[in-house]
């Protein structure tokens, strides 16, 4: 296993940042990382990253012990964190003449990988500029250049695309997804983007407290826990009736509708129907990974708006 933890824990006096952690992720594996706000996503990468001491458990990464082999650790990994990291005060070019230096990437090639990831987020014309010239959705682009541009055997990505318009998520997923395919790359990332996490990921863990709740394939995930999703509004609100069909296997109301997950909704939509009484309307749709998160957590996430086509392209290339 490329990464491995057992029992990894974090404790800031009373708060349980991270609750005994077990985890295995593989070799060229994709693995997204979902949670609400402050449920331990941040703290779990700033471990495996070697950032934050863990208060228990271990935790390897590339076969490397994080507490006892650091350096180690940090010279197989590239990260693209949350919050701004390059050096105000360089251009863009020389931050990652730095960062080559750095990684120890070799001479021969250092001007190819610079240039190559420069036109990839598009800021070839902005090179030479200082980065406190640059916007927040620049600087961004940088940090994702950096993070990828040494080709680390595993690539930490903390809301790697949190601001970034469509086509530079495009250029920048067909580019990762290329890589991991062609290098046998890692890749561990954090989303509040549920369409980035359902089409790229080979398996997700949604994670609440400190802890994994559920970890599987997003299909998988789908199929065992959602199946179809029938919206509907009744116009007598008597709802025990359904509740007691074997079909369906879960329930919620919210904002005056019944949200109802149902196996094979084509086959059981007539008999729901009969049980429900009469409706003022009624919606079916496929399960969503929004909605598995919803089933574990009971808050939404907030969801991108998708962009036509935008993900078959990017699993094509």
């Amino acid at each position: 296993m490329v990464i491995k933890t057992e029992g990894l824990t974090k404790k800031y006096a009373k708060l349980t940042a991270l609750d005994s952690l077990d985890l295995h992720i593989k070799e060229g594996e994709i693995f997204g990382l979902l949670g609400p706000n402050g449920a331990g996503k941040t703290t779990l990468i700033s471990m495996l990253c070697t950032i934050l001491k863990p208060t228990s458990g271990k935790a390897w990464v590339n076969g490397f012990d994080i507490v006892k082999e650091p350096a180690k650790v940090r010279k197989s990994i590239g990260i693209v964190f949350q919050q701004p990291s390059v050096d105000d005060l360089l251009t863009g070019r020389e931050n990652l003449a730095m960062h080559n230096l750095l990684f120890g990437v070799p001479r021969a090639i250092r001007k190819q990988r610079i240039d190559e990831v420069l036109s990839l987020v598009n800021l070839e014309k902005r090179a030479d500029d200082l980065v406190n010239t640059y916007s927040g959705g620049m600087r961004r682009r940088l940090e994702l250049a950096r993070g990828i541009m040494h080709h680390p055997r595993i690539l930490f990505l903390d809301e790697p695309t949190l601001g970034l318009d469509p086509q530079t998520r495009e250029h920048i997923w067909e580019y990762i997804v290329e890589l991991a395919r062609k290098e046998s790359m890692t890749v561990m990332l954090t989303t509040h983007y549920m369409e980035e996490a359902e089409q790229l990921c080979d398996r997700i863990a949604i994670i609440d407290y400190g802890k994994i709740v559920v970890m599987d394939s997003p299909q998988t995930l789908k199929n065992q826990i959602i199946g179809d999703v029938v919206k509907l509004k009744q116009m007598i609100p008597d709802i025990e009736p359904i509740r007691q069909l074997d079909y369906v296997k879960n329930m919620q109301e919210k904002e005056g509708l019944l949200y109802l997950s149902i196996k094979d909704a084509s086959k059981h939509l007539q008999d729901l129907l009969t049980h429900t009484g009469p409706i003022d309307f009624v919606e079916v749709r496929s399960g969503t990974l929004n909605d598995v998160f919803l089933h574990y957590t009971g808050r939404e996430i907030r969801e991108a708006e998708a962009e036509g086509g935008f993900w078959e392209r990017v699993m094509k290339k």
